[in-house]
């Protein structure tokens, strides 16, 4: 059971991504749903976190995680606005 879940867990982020988020975009998905599924493995990873280690292990990881959708606020509103990207890819 663990393996499955871990390979859903890695592959759900590689496989649908947001044009103009990622350079190759496998299955195109709005922002809203690359952000929900950024939310859902924050979620996973808590309660994770909470089952394996101990309550202040869980608290770590939420800390960990609220420092990363702070750091990562301007991409955040760019997902959930559903505009098209404004800043060329680079190629290489």
């Amino acid at each position: 059971m663990t393996i499955p879940a871990l390979a859903i867990l890695v592959a759900l982020p590689g496989v649908f991504s947001t044009v103009g988020d990622k350079r190759h975009v496998v299955v195109a998905v709005p922002g809203r749903v690359r952000f929900l599924i950024e939310v859902l493995l924050t979620v996973v990873a808590v309660a994770s976190a909470l089952l394996v280690w101990t309550v202040i292990g869980a608290v770590i990881v939420a800390i960990i995680a609220g420092i990363m959708f702070i750091s990562g606020a301007p991409r955040a509103r760019w997902l959930l606005s559903n505009d098209p990207p404004d800043w060329p890819l680079p190629t290489k």
